[in-house]
């Protein structure tokens, strides 16, 4: 977890600033809006959409095991195990022990986890390639003005 130091942080905040960072803010929202009600509309809640994905795009020597999806996700250990039952018992994910340590439990997608996930992200990707250019560029406006005065803030140091 970083730490910040507020002691050395610029505290000069222009009205730009905080508009710049709401109208980001707001981006995200709107796609999260979006993502929220296109996964309920699957009949699915939007932490087993987000565990799903993160066990998709699981990095190939990561193990797909339940701590490794609640560090994914930034969820206790137990809530993943719960969001886990509840994607098992709709029979999106099986549970299957490990072949070399028979101890280790490993979450699987089913076929029909992988057709849900795959329908998913192409209603994701579509909506990222209409609101990205928005999202992005409200980004860029927070880091433009960030980084403006971070350099300004260099160059008194000097």
């Amino acid at each position: 977890m970083a730490i910040y130091n507020f002691f050395t942080m610029e505290k000069n905040l222009t009205l730009q600033d905080y508009q710049s960072l709401a109208e980001f803010r707001h981006q995200i929202r709107r796609y999260i809006r979006f993502s929220e009600k296109i996964v309920r509309n699957a009949d699915l809640e939007p932490r087993q959409y987000q565990l799903l994905l993160a066990l998709k795009g699981l990095p190939a020597d990561v193990r797909p095991r339940i701590a490794e999806l609640a560090e994914q996700l930034q969820i206790q250990h137990h809530s993943a195990v719960e969001l886990v039952d509840r994607l098992e018992n709709s029979g999106l994910v099986r549970r299957e022990r490990g072949k070399s340590d028979r101890r280790e439990v490993l979450v699987i997608l089913t076929p029909a986890g992988e057709r849900v996930i795959r329908d998913l992200v192409i209603h994701h990707r579509s909506e990222l390639s209409s609101r990205g250019p928005q999202l992005l560029a409200a980004l860029h406006r927070v880091l433009r003005n960030s980084s403006s005065r971070t350099s300004s803030v260099r160059k008194r140091k000097q």
